[in-house]
């Protein structure tokens, strides 16, 4: 169905190509998952396929590449639309329309189907990915994992061939993402759907995979196998296969399933032996507090009688189904929303009555979309902002970028930049000016597992040297290896608080892989059994 003969691709400027001697074959009817580190050429790749590149990105693409026959040299993305669906990682630049159904039933306009029929695809893609309560609902005004469904609905009401998806579930919180999941496995097993998929949670998606494409490095030949065979050569691996390869497991499990069936002997190794969890930071008064907040915007009651207080040296997780409430209470805590009842408190300051100049040195915020903090015209020229407006030495925020993410050019465009280095840059900036409260929203979107675990090295530091720290997260395995505490939202509400053990364990949705595999014993993270064994 797709084909890749010797392709490269050279942006403009570019010393070398994002990729090179790609030449490999996906098969109709198969899901194949295409992985590697960050910036290494994934969405590069995919692009070739909708013919985005470079009809559309600019640059030189070298050798060819077809899908159903068709060289995408010389259709543009519009002469593919009927062919293939295409959803890019910031669903916001995927928008046409103002509201979810108008967006589900573009594309079949653009197409020409038949009234009758789109207005029967419509209702089966918004019970599909349960959406239904939300078809009347502005756009605007929905959370980022909620954009992230439509986005994926408006590509599958066209019944397209072929599906192009650059981390379809990177904002969806753990029940969405298999929900998203399931449907693209009928689609494949049902009706022979072609699906070229880029994930950096692998613990999601692996064990779905017919193939595996691995990327290992900028302009490295691509690696194609099955997903056991790729997974024990590839330098991003979900924590399931960590463990395996920790315990000597072979061949390597994929699903939290195939890991319990062979975990026993581990269990016994680790029966009695203790667990090393985050020390607790010391009692003290709280850096932000909010009580019984309450918050309507327009008609949606977003916050609901919410009590939370973070303390220096604490970090909390978030977390909670997409639409409720996280990020309108990190909003909150930088004075963008007004509360309609209750109250809130950052550094003895109400933040909605409190000029931003001053907030900003008790409170920084990192937006589920990093673009919004970065507006110059390099990297070098981003961190010189950061440096100056935070008073910090010169070159202190490219240190940062460089110890989250290496190799990040200083004269490159911010826009040019893979989804995680751009949130690697706004981390950065923001971390340059070490605010006492550090409120990160879906920090690790677009990150693979290795700038993940130096992230997690950044605040940890920071929470050791007394700095508040709240992610609002759905990405269970970070809350598990970093919060001392997680706290559930369920519209707009707190439904659980407690220490993260607790929290987590006790849940099917929220629990990580490691804490699956191994219960009844409440281990959480592969760190914890490596330093306990």
């Amino acid at each position: 169905m797709i084909r890749f003969e010797q392709v490269s691709v050279t942006y403009a400027d570019a010393r070398e190509p994002a990729v090179r001697g790609v030449d490999l074959t996906v098969p109709e009817g198969e899901l194949v998952l295409l992985v590697g580190p960050s910036g290494v050429g994934k969405s590069t790749l995919l692009g070739a396929v909708s013919g985005l590149v470079p009809h559309f990105t600019g640059g030189v693409l070298r050798g060819r590449v077809t899908v159903d026959g068709r060289d995408t040299r010389t259709h543009k993305p519009r002469e593919l639309a009927d062919l293939v669906g295409t959803v890019g990682q910031d669903p916001l630049a995927h928008f046409v329309t103002d509201t979810v159904e108008d967006e589900l039933a573009y594309g079949m306009e653009s197409l020409g189907v038949a009234p009758d029929v789109m207005r029967r695809r419509v209702e089966e893609t918004l019970d599909l990915l349960g959406l239904t309560e939300l078809r009347d609902r502005p756009i605007a005004t929905l959370s980022g994992g909620q954009q992230q469904r439509v986005a994926i609905g408006s590509v599958l009401t066209p019944h397209p061939k072929v599906l192009v998806l650059d981390e379809p579930t990177s904002a969806l919180d753990p029940a969405a993402a298999e929900e998203v999941l399931a449907v693209l496995q009928r689609l494949v097993h049902d009706l022979g759907t072609t699906v070229l998929m880029a994930e950096h949670r692998l613990e999601r998606v692996v064990q779905y995979a017919d193939q595996v494409i691995l990327l290992p490095g900028p302009g490295e030949a691509p690696v194609l196998g099955t997903p056991a065979d790729v997974m024990a050569v590839s330098p991003v691996f979900p924590p399931v296969v960590a463990l395996g390869r920790l315990a000597g497991w072979d061949p390597l499990p994929l699903s939290v399933r195939d890991a319990r069936r062979r975990a026993a002997a581990l269990r016994e190794r680790l029966a009695g032996l203790a667990r090393t969890d985050p020390a607790a930071p010391p009692p003290a008064e709280p850096v932000a507090a909010a009580e019984r907040l309450g918050l309507r915007r327009g008609r949606i009651e977003a916050l609901r009688q919410v009590s939370l207080s973070v303390r220096p040296g604490e970090t909390v997780a978030l977390m909670g189904r997409n639409g409720a409430g996280k990020s309108t209470l990190l909003g909150t805590f930088v004075g963008m929303h007004e509360p309609s009842s209750g109250s809130v408190l950052v550094g003895g300051r109400t933040p909605h009555r409190t000029p931003p100049r001053e907030m900003i040195r008790r409170v920084g915020l990192v937006p589920q979309e990093p673009r919004d903090l970065l507006y110059a015209d390099t990297v070098a020229a981003e961190c010189a902002a950061a440096d100056a407006d935070a008073g910090a030495a010169p070159g202190s925020c490219r240190a940062l970028v460089s110890e989250l993410l290496p190799g990040v050019p200083d004269s490159t465009h911010p826009r040019d930049l893979s989804e995680g280095q751009r949130l690697a840059l706004a981390l950065a900036i923001v971390l340059t000016g070490r605010p006492p409260l550090l409120l990160l929203d879906e920090p690790t979107r677009g990150l693979d597992y290795a700038a993940k675990a130096r992230l997690v090295g950044v605040l940890r530091a920071l929470a050791s040297e007394g700095h508040a720290i709240v992610l609002a997260t759905h990405d269970v395995e970070l809350a598990a290896e970093l919060a001392h505490r997680v706290v559930i939202l369920a519209d707009g509400e707190v439904v659980a608080d407690g220490p993260t053990p607790e929290v987590v364990v006790s849940s099917p949705s929220f629990a990580p892989q490691v804490a699956k595999i191994l219960a009844p014993q409440d281990w959480l993270t592969v760190t914890q059994v490596r330093e306990a064994l």
